[in-house]
């Protein structure tokens, strides 16, 4: 079992840049395929992007594709998102999540998530 700490979120402007950070522990990083998924106000919650284990592979939703760099650290048992150009439909409170296996953009597929971190997107 693995437990993931989400770090980096904030207020920005559009335009913006910022990093989300997730720490995992308790298991070994490695053997998890990593995502990241979001929740806005009054919305589901989505999938964001996802990183295989060895940190080669990534997928990202439309939505943030070409702004949005998923990227992992085995040695320090983190995943990032570099969020560049950010929207105001970006904001919403992001989550990192951790299964075994191969990717999956269904939130179902991850058992293990963090408790969140907000991002607000203002203009």
């Amino acid at each position: 079992q693995v437990q993931l700490v989400e770090s980096g979120g904030g207020l920005v402007q559009a335009g913006d840049s910022l990093r989300l950070s997730c720490a995992a522990s308790g298991s070994t990083f490695i053997t998890y395929t990593m995502g990241w998924f979001r929740q806005a106000p009054g919305k589901e919650r989505e999938f964001v992007a996802a990183v295989a284990r060895g940190g080669g592979p990534t997928i990202y939703a439309d939505s943030v594709k070409g702004r949005f760099t998923i990227s992992r650290d085995n040695v320090k048992s983190t995943v990032y998102v570099q969020m560049n150009s950010l929207k105001l439909e970006d904001t919403a409170v992001y989550y990192c999540a951790a299964k075994y296996g191969s990717w999956s953009q269904n939130q179902d597929g991850y058992p293990y998530w963090g408790q969140g971190t907000q991002v607000t997107v203002s203009s």
